[in-house]
């Protein structure tokens, strides 16, 4: 038996579990909210996988190595490194206060401190990246059944596509949840059962340490210029910053069953995903000694693959890397269709019943799902897509998000300005200097936009409060994530 066969039988078993989970998953799901938020009842051995897996897609196992390949340590600032940090920042910053709000939806947020026109902004803007988000996943999807089988990316793509959206429908988040759980153990097994036989077939690290390059472990920029550090600062906030207004981090924290499960699910899942996330950067550390000169650097983790394991670790290996893909794809995809379902489609049809929202957010995966298709089919990078996705959260959401979160002044008046302030920064840098990084120079204009606008308009727009579902005024004391990591914490 060929190993491409070996990998294909692998591949469909993998598959075909993950559909079997979504249909045992669709028997919890009986209202929106347990299609969105799995009913806010996910345990923290649910909850922390969960937003690893979600984290950990193409972009980490496939884009990582690649930047580790390329440029060491300091070129993958942004991936594991951001990614953890935006864990760790939402988990210490942010997590109490969302919770008391008991909103689906982060333009549930927006809507209730700045008004319709700017949830709709917002939520604009999160699809466009979402779409791109889950565009650059099946990218990955579609690479490596190429790579590994010979299998078109065309039909890689598409086949990666109707698996996750098929599942992704069916179950809702706890299909979500359950099959992430499942990915996160095999995306383990596979990294280090790699990362183990690379070593002993090169001599372990002590061979390959001598003959890496001066700089690979570097941490701060070479150049000290404002360019330079302005690029160095973007790798760090693209998505250590921009991904707090992320839906499927959100969604996480209002599906959790208490605070404390979504504070502590956050600090494990930002220390856990830094240490996974580590794992192929150092992958592609090591390709560079030992696979020098590689025309496309996203190809060193399947390249090794095929290299040094045997056919049946090979098929693990596969499902690994394509549990990490999936895993954020299927996320992405509910966060999708809850943004339309809960903030869109009332738009359109004001007096929704709970039925019907619940229809629009089913079928809403299907539809950004191809759309998805078609991101892939047209950009096929993973890392990249992903990069400029996350552009249009930075500039157009992050300043107004974190002003409405911390700041009592923040009103609709500064939103809706810095939204428009930081998308025309970010429009005109990139046209008259581009060596510049516009998507950071236009999430400082946002920012300092609502802090200006906000102060000059109070008394013209007083600011509406942060209030919970029956528009009660949330308590704003003890808002740090300071609950204790094991025991129960005090009564407020």
């Amino acid at each position: 038996m060929s190993t491409e066969t070996i990998i294909l039988i692998g591949v469909s078993i993998y598959l075909l579990a993950m559909i079997l989970i979504g249909i045992a998953a669709s028997r919890r799901v009986e209202s929106q909210d347990d299609f969105i938020v799995a009913g806010r009842k996910l345990p923290l051995w649910l909850c922390a996988p969960t937003l690893i897996a979600t984290w950990f897609g193409g972009g980490t196992m496939l884009g990582a190595a690649g930047t580790g390949y390329e440029g060491g340590i300091l070129a993958s600032i942004a991936v594991p490194f951001g990614t953890a940090l935006v864990l760790i920042l939402m988990g210490f910053f942010f997590v109490r206060t969302l919770r008391r709000l008991k909103i689906l939806t982060i333009g549930d947020f927006f809507e209730m401190r700045f008004g319709q026109v700017a949830a709709t902004v917002a939520v604009l803007a999160l699809l466009l990246a979402i779409i791109g988000w889950i565009g650059g996943t099946l990218v990955g999807f579609g690479y490596i059944l190429q790579t590994l089988t010979g299998l078109p990316m065309e039909v890689g793509i598409l086949v990666g596509a109707v698996i996750v959206i098929g599942y992704t429908a069916i179950g809702g988040m706890w299909a979500v949840a359950l099959t992430d759980f499942v990915q996160v153990g095999i995306i383990l097994i596979g990294l280090i059962i790699l990362l183990i036989v690379v070593l002993l077939n090169v001599g372990g690290w002590s061979a390959i340490a001598p003959q890496l390059a001066e700089h690979t472990f570097r941490l701060i920029p070479l150049e000290n210029s404002s360019v330079a550090w302005l690029n160095y600062l973007r790798l760090w906030i693209i998505f250590g910053i921009a991904d707090l207004t992320s839906q499927s981090l959100n969604q996480r924290i209002f599906a959790a069953k208490s605070d404390q499960t979504a504070q502590n699910s956050l600090y494990v899942a930002g220390a856990g995903y830094l240490i996974l996330g580590l794992i192929p950067v150092f992958l592609g550390i090591i390709a560079t000694v030992i696979m020098p000169g590689l025309d496309d650097p996203e190809s060193v983790i399947p390249r090794m693959a095929i290299e040094y394991l045997h056919p049946i670790a090979i098929a693990i290996f596969v499902g690994a890397i394509l549990a990490a893909i999936m895993s954020s794809a299927d996320s992405a995809l509910l966060a999708a269709a809850s943004l339309v379902s809960v903030n869109i489609a009332p738009l359109f049809k004001h007096d929704l019943t709970p039925e019907q929202k619940f229809f629009v957010t089913r079928i809403t995966i299907p539809v950004c799902g191809f759309l998805a298709v078609y991101v892939a089919l047209e950009v096929q990078s993973v890392l990249d897509i992903m990069l400029d996705a996350n552009s249009f959260l930075l500039v157009g959401v992050v300043g107004p998000y974190i002003a409405g979160v911390w700041w009592k002044k923040a009103n609709r008046t500064g939103a809706l300005s810095a939204m428009v302030a930081g998308f025309l920064v970010w429009a005109l840098s990139g046209y008259f200097f581009p060596e510049l990084v516009g998507d950071v120079i236009g999430f400082g204009a946002s920012l300092m936009t609502v802090v200006i606008v906000s102060l000059l308009t109070q008394k013209a727009d007083p600011p509406m409060p942060l209030v919970d579902e029956h528009g009660k005024p949330i308590s704003l004391k003890n808002r740090f994530g300071t609950l204790p990591l094991f025991g129960r914490p005090k009564p407020e």
